[in-house]
């Protein structure tokens, strides 16, 4: 697979992801179709059972290209689409049944947060800072930042970090549980990789595909709905051969052979 504005590439069961539009690593329109393509072809390939998304530079993502605005302003169908198409990204990243882990090499805003945010785990570079800083360009977060920041803090945060529109540090961001870690930089992708393989490394892609859709989209509805999907997942696993190994292998206290099947 060969890309404009990222680089893959795979080591074992991981893919790394690179965004690299220089200087700043803007979300262009044409980076989110991009962005948008690449992910569909990694939740269709074998290889690929975790990801990590970072940035190439100093930035990790500095925001959605503002420059595309100026033609657009006094249109709203125009602002629609542009804010469509940016929320399209981040819903379909974070329904990714694969793990999907933010590794944030340095500055994440506006748009380059709302990204973060949809990945389904997110490591910070001890010098990275985060923010929304939207409503000083007179609008607001259009990616989704509004709503999955209030999912991942609470409202009166959100409006706290939104109304001021101030940057947060990676220690900051930690604590407010926008990012589950921060490490030094020199450290940053191999604790990424660590981490992404922990989650998959042993386990079979089919269970762990179902554990992510039943969290993540457990997150969007009831509580009963969502133990209605656990239910489901878990019944449909009891057919699968993965379950008979994992089962057979406990009992026999050896290593499952997973298929993935």
């Amino acid at each position: 697979m060969s890309y404009t504005y990222a680089t893959i590439r795979k080591e074992n069961d991981i893919t790394m992801v690179t965004l690299n539009n220089p200087p700043a690593n803007t979300l262009s329109s044409s980076c989110i179709s991009e962005l948008r393509s690449l992910f569909q072809e990694l939740i269709r390939d074998d290889e690929t059972k975790a990801i990590i998304l970072t940035g190439e530079g100093r930035f990790f993502v500095a925001g959605a290209d503002i420059k595309e605005f100026v033609s657009k302003l006094g249109d709203q169908e125009q602002g629609v689409e542009l804010a469509k198409n940016g929320q399209a990204l981040c819903d379909e990243i974070e329904g990714l049944q694969k793990p999907v882990i933010a590794a944030i090499n340095g500055p994440s805003l506006g748009g380059g947060l709302e990204l973060a945010m949809s990945c389904h785990f997110r490591i910070m570079s001890d010098h990275a800072t985060v923010g929304l800083p939207e409503l000083k360009l007179g609008l607001i977060p259009t990616f989704g930042g509004t709503q999955r920041l209030r999912k991942i803090t609470d409202t009166a945060t959100s409006l706290d970090i939104i109304l001021t529109g101030r940057t947060l540090s990676a220690r900051e961001a930690v604590d407010l549980g926008i990012a589950q870690l921060a490490v030094k930089e020199s450290e940053l992708l191999q604790t990424a990789r660590a981490i992404a393989t922990s989650f998959v490394e042993g386990k079979s892609m089919t269970s762990v595909m179902r554990a992510v859709e039943c969290i993540v989209q457990g997150s969007n509805v009831s509580m009963e709905k969502g133990l209605e999907k656990e239910r489901r997942r878990f019944a449909e696993l009891f057919l699968t051969e993965d379950a008979k190994e994992g089962i057979h292998a406990f009992i026999e206290k050896r290593k499952p052979d997973f298929t993935h099947s």
